[in-house]
Parts: structure tokens; sequence; C-alpha cells
């Protein structure tokens, strides 16, 4: 069965840190472009931070940029998400997504939720005082 598990949400207080994981089982990840994307109560899911199957492209919403960072571990078979200088409005379910054929922009992956083909399912990251 093909899966993707996301873990390393929790509560933070603003300007805290969270690592997110997304590992994979049924499936090697090698070949895939993974996502991550979040979705706020009452607001439509919305592309975070991308990163092709090399791990060598990666993309970022603007709202994140400089503060997350992307990367991979084909060898565990794992994507994370680092989260630094969390704000109120990063509070969202965070969800990994795997695609096998991601169109790029300007040569990074984009974070179209249609493009991507299995996804799991998400972890609660909720920033607070």
């Amino acid at each position: 069965q093909l899966q993707l598990v996301e873990s390393g949400g929790g509560l933070v207080q603003p300007g805290g840190s969270l690592r997110l994981s997304c590992a994979a089982s049924g499936f090697t990840l090698d070949y895939y472009a993974i996502g991550w994307f979040r979705q706020a109560p009452g607001k439509e899911r919305v592309g975070v931070s991308c990163i092709s199957s090399s791990g060598g492209s990666t993309n970022y919403a603007d709202s994140v940029k400089g503060r997350f960072t992307i990367s991979r571990d084909n060898a565990k078979n794992a994507v994370y998400l680092q989260m630094n200088s969390l704000k109120p409005e990063d509070t969202a379910v965070y969800y990994c997504a795997a695609g096998r054929y991601i169109t790029t922009v300007q040569g990074m992956c984009n974070m179209l939720g249609l493009e991507y083909d299995y996804w799991g399912q998400g972890t609660q990251v909720t920033v607070s005082s």
C-alpha cells in the first residue's frame, strides 16, 4: 500500500521552530518531487514548498521564504520541512504530497496540488502564545 505519513507537528510559541517529516512506505520517493501544502481553518489548501526528485531544485511560497527549508534524504525515503521563526499565521494542517511528473516554473518545481499523486493525512501545526 502506497502511503505518506507526516509527523512533527505540534504547538509552538511564536518565534519557535518545528521540523516536519514525511515518510513514505510502499514506494520509493527517489523519482518523485515532494511538496508541502497547508490548509488553515476556513481557507483553501496552498503550497508551501517543494523539492525536485534529485533535491537539486526547491521552491517556496513568498510567505515562508527565509524561514522554512525543505530537504530530502532518499536513503531514508523521507522529506523534511524545517520551520523557523514561526508566526501565528503559519497555523494550519500541513500535508506532504508526492508527484511523479511535476511541471516546473523557471526550473523550479511547482506547487500546484493537482499535479501531485499521493497525499498524506496531515499534521497539525499551531503557533500560539
